[in-house]
């Protein structure tokens, strides 16, 4: 689903979508139209959503649909600040794109949350890493081993615990004290958060 109150907006994103080999790509041009499409359909693969729509907040709409069981919200916005981009992950949105990106990097980014990760357009990642909660340095980049920068990589492409385990012959657990430690380092436990903060310093893409 797309959800954006302009019209050329939504046809080239709907465009994108159906070229990515999406079947089916449903239109909302507000939230209460969004919120009665979402009823009448059930979750879908993803919803891409505004920020700022006629009759709402575009976060809203993104946290009603997560609780609804969408499994992948990606915000698409005008907005480039750092306020906006941290609300949108607070939200639960796994992207943050910006309406001035190039195809390529709004296709790339949409790939990347259908692939399980997270997303946020290199020009914002620094933004949301800038906004960590215990404003996290590099030096605590800097900190990171070879094998919690692996674990990193893996949690930016959405794998579980469990999946980041068997990729790289660990248990679970062992994968869960790696990622303490990743937070004691970085400062947050949130994980995107700790792929913002990655994406910044480029050990990750």
């Amino acid at each position: 689903m797309v959800v954006d109150d302009h019209p050329l907006v939504r046809e080239s994103m709907v465009s994108r979508l159906t070229a990515m080999g999406a079947r089916e790509v449903i239109e909302a041009a507000s939230c209460a139209e969004a919120r009665a499409r979402a009823r009448s359909v059930g979750p879908c693969d993803v919803c891409i959503v505004d920020v700022g729509l006629p009759d709402g907040s575009g976060l809203d709409l993104i946290a009603e649909l997560r609780a609804a069981g969408w499994p992948r919200l990606v915000v698409l916005s005008a907005a480039d600040d750092p306020y906006s981009v941290r609300a949108a992950f607070v939200a639960g949105a796994q992207g943050y794109l910006l309406k001035s990106a190039s195809p390529v990097v709004v296709t790339d980014g949409v790939r990347r949350v259908l692939d399980g990760g997270v997303y946020a357009d290199p020009a914002v990642a620094s933004l949301l890493a800038a906004g960590l909660r215990n404003n996290a340095s590099n030096e605590g980049i800097g900190d990171l081993s070879s094998r919690e920068i692996e674990v990193l990589r893996l949690v930016a492409d959405g794998r579980s615990n469990k999946e980041i385990g068997d990729q790289l012959g660990l248990s679970a657990l062992t994968v869960k004290s790696h990622l303490a430690r990743i937070a004691r380092k970085l400062g947050t436990g949130d994980r995107a958060e700790m792929v913002a903060l990655a994406m910044r310093a480029g050990i990750i893409r």
